[in-house]
């Protein structure tokens, strides 16, 4: 169990219960005269774990401002359970986090699967589900069915159109060969693709899917070499996404890569290299909306300063070049705003009404991307920069993109 935040939520994680007994008799459920009690799941342990540092590095930023007075006094506890990345897990986790420990809020879900699993759970109890790990179309659009549900990633379909733009004008003759997710985050990922590539679509020669229970995808790699194509579209996990890359390198195939954003941690690339050889990656696109602690060229921001001050304080014995952690501490800087504007004695309705209503310049997000939302827009962002990795890090390439 990952690390808490205060004795009070330590004891929380390890037994189970209500970081407070009194949390359950507040006014809103989780909000005491001292605390704020949220919670939210995702893979601490089992094949997806690469996720972990999301949920360390948003509990690091929690007591970053704990550390400097929480919201309006309160101090932010973030009760965190492992769902193994597992749907059916999400759920059960999910109504013990409201049922049983009376969280304020959910916040943070990973994945897209694991978030549409509880969504009419939590719209039916009214209990805001804040700032998940999606940027499905089928939770941003969705909004006016379950208002108390908001994604924060990029809109995966958007995503999809701005490669598929992008290799129909670079490379009109393309041979493109898709890996995806079976999902709804690998299968709308698909259909922008295929939006993006326009009259080109039927430049996609083969595609092979997945589920993330198969241990390898090593199998579709080869089928997808098979096809002849001189262009890779990976729209897979981490775990799938190295498995990808070191597969086509061990076939000898050199197609142009291209991989989804979920997958370019720093960390992610540095396995594929020491798996497959230093080359390995090199000439990969991808899109990116967050700073990078590892990208000499951006030291100097202040979201990367205070990235590293706050994983040297708080999580000192974790990786900081696992920029996952500063997603999760991104994801946490949206939800302090939106705690601080739901006001001195918040309710779950006055929440939801700031999480609605956002307009937030986000120190851990790329210049030029503002995180905003209204109640008819449900995609806190909005724009995405184009990357391309060399030299062991990945490049921003010209202005940023709209992908909504």
């Amino acid at each position: 169990m990952i690390r808490a935040l205060t004795a009070a939520a330590a004891a929380a994680v390890l037994v189970g219960v209500p970081a407070a007994s009194g949390a359950r008799h507040a006014s809103a459920p989780g909000v005491t005269p001292t605390q704020i009690l949220i919670g939210g799941t995702g893979p601490l342990t089992g094949s997806e774990s690469a996720y972990k540092p999301v949920l360390t590095g948003a509990q690091a930023y929690f007591a970053y401002v704990n550390a400097h007075g929480g919201v309006y006094g309160r101090k932010i506890v973030y009760e965190v359970e492992d769902d193994q990345y597992d749907p059916a897990q999400t759920v059960q986790q999910t109504q013990k986090l409201v049922e049983s420990d009376h969280v304020f809020a959910i916040f943070n879900t990973i994945g897209t699967e694991q978030s549409i699993a509880i969504s009419n759970y939590l719209n039916q109890m009214k209990v805001p589900e804040l700032f998940v790990g999606s940027g499905a179309t089928a939770i941003g659009n969705n909004y006016a069915q379950t208002p108390w549900t908001m994604g924060l990633l990029p809109s995966f379909e958007g995503e999809g159109a701005v490669y598929g733009r992008l290799i129909a004008a670079g490379k009109p003759t393309a041979k493109v060969a898709v890996l995806y997710e079976n999902d709804e985050y690998g299968k709308e990922l698909l259909a922008g693709l295929k939006r993006g590539l326009g009259s080109h679509a039927g430049e996609i020669v083969s595609t092979q899917s997945y589920v993330v229970t198969e241990p390898t995808v090593t199998s579709q790699v080869q089928s997808l070499h098979a096809s002849g194509a001189d262009t890779f579209v990976i729209f897979a996990l981490p775990s799938q996404a190295i498995q990808a890359f070191v597969a086509a390198s061990r076939l000898g195939w050199n197609p142009t890569e291209y991989v989804t954003s979920v997958s370019i941690d720093p960390a992610v690339m540095q396995i594929v290299k020491l798996s497959a050889g230093k080359t390995v990656g090199d000439g990969a696109m991808s899109t990116a909306f967050l700073h990078d602690p590892t990208n000499p060229t951006q030291q100097s921001s202040v979201g990367v300063k205070l990235y590293k001050a706050i994983m040297k304080k708080y999580l000192p014995g974790e990786d900081p070049n696992a920029v996952a952690h500063l997603y999760g501490m991104m994801a946490a800087y949206a939800m302090v705003d939106a705690l601080k504007h739901a006001g001195k004695n918040p309710t779950r309705a006055s929440l939801l009404a700031a999480a609605t209503h956002m307009n937030e310049t986000n120190p851990f997000l790329l210049p030029g991307i503002p995180l905003s939302t209204s109640p008819t827009n449900y995609f806190p962002i909005r724009k995405t920069y184009l990357v391309r990795f060399q030299q062991g890090y990945w490049h921003v390439l010209g202005k940023p993109i709209p992908t909504s």
